[in-house]
């Protein structure tokens, strides 16, 4: 049977993706279309704008940084920023809102919510870093004087702290509910990280069942099992059948993805509507992309610090380098080709374009057996 024409644009579609001479951004929108067979030009157009609308949130948030700095550390004309990886999961939530938006005063209340839950989720950053005694990504640039940076992230995040609580308090106690529910889980996950390196420590120093409670424990853990509830009356619902099989589905969640599941269920419950379809498409593109980037970027560092990531976990229980390499490609990619499968469930074409960003973004040759 000859191909249609539309089969065959989004064969050449998909030929084109594959050129990395084409900028990285056309090519994310045309692997999209060959993954899909969906081209939407209002999506690209949303794309200027909820990029544009959080960084004026982001910008918002640090000009009253800078005032505290200037005020408690007296300071003259600071100029703060913190590195932060955090915005694209609100870009593309606000992005479906505008999508979907009927009349100004919802689209209002869309950008209303994303600034509370940006700063949210920027304060709670802070805080981790804070607790971890990571200053780095805190930077100020002030006339004639060098800051201690413990004291900067300190004034930093106070600031951002009061400024969240304020905005909290407009709101429903069910949006601060659900945000306090998936740091919670998230919390409760890293109590459990000497348990991990203590895995990873006795893979590396030859102990022959590492291998299977790292399986067992991390690569394979039980979703259905836990308690995700924590009295706040919120669950990991947002997982399906297929999500809930696939490796490290569990340990993943609750790292890095149940803070976005909260971030949508803040938005809900703030009166805006998302379905289910849109929240597993974010939940699983935020989880590709955490292993697909930070992790394989990460990956000699978290092996020396004796981090236990699906990235380590795999090169510690592997037959061999390549067998490892393969399995982090393979991972990787049910994520995001779920992400985008439920991104186009959604009416999202925008996250489905992003998620696709992040699959290009990925330099996996930098791990060991790539060749």
């Amino acid at each position: 049977m000859s191909e249609t024409p539309r089969s065959l644009r989004r064969r050449a579609a998909g030929w084109l993706a594959a050129r990395e001479r084409l900028p990285l951004a056309s090519r994310a929108v045309l692997r999209y279309y060959a993954e899909s067979g969906v081209v939407d030009v209002t999506a690209l157009r949303l794309r200027g704008a909820v990029e544009a609308a959080v960084d004026d949130i982001v910008d918002d948030a640090y000009d009253a940084v800078e005032a505290a700095l200037a005020e408690e550390l007296d300071l003259r004309d600071p100029a703060f920023a913190y590195e932060t990886k955090l915005t694209l999961p609100v870009e593309l939530t606000l992005g479906y809102c505008y999508r979907r938006a009927d009349d100004e005063a919802t689209r209002e209340r869309a950008e209303a919510v994303a600034e509370l839950v940006t700063e949210a989720l920027l304060d709670g950053d802070m805080r981790d870093a804070i607790n971890d005694e990571e200053y780095g990504d805190f930077e100020v640039d002030a006339a004639g004087a060098s800051p201690d940076p413990a004291r900067v992230a300190e004034v930093a995040q106070a600031r951002l702290s009061e400024r969240v609580e304020a905005r909290f308090a407009e709101y429903p106690d069910a949006v601060q509910e659900a945000y306090d529910w998936a740091v919670a889980v998230s919390e409760r996950h890293q109590e459990a990280d000497p348990r991990f390196r203590e895995l990873l420590e006795a893979a590396r120093d030859g102990d022959d069942g590492a291998a299977e409670r790292i399986a067992a424990e991390y690569k394979f853990a039980d979703v259905d099992g836990a308690d995700y509830d924590l009295g706040y009356g919120y669950d990991a619902g947002v997982l399906g059948a297929g999500e809930r099989d696939l490796p490290y589905c569990k340990t993943q969640y609750e790292r890095v993805g149940v803070i976005y599941d909260g971030m949508v269920q803040m938005f809900r419950e703030a009166g805006l509507e998302i379905d289910e379809a849109f929240e597993r498409s974010v939940v699983l593109a935020i989880i590709g992309a955490q292993v697909w980037l930070d992790d394989v970027d990460d990956f000699d560092a978290d092996m020396a610090e004796g981090q236990l990531t699906p990235v380590t976990a795999e090169y510690l229980v592997a037959d061999d380098d390549r067998a490892a390499y393969e399995e982090v490609v393979d991972v990787t990619t049910a994520y995001l080709d779920a992400a985008v499968e439920h991104a186009t469930d959604s009416d999202s074409p925008l996250t489905g374009i992003a998620t696709e960003y992040i699959y290009l973004s990925g330099e996996p040759e930098v791990l060991p057996g790539s060749e």
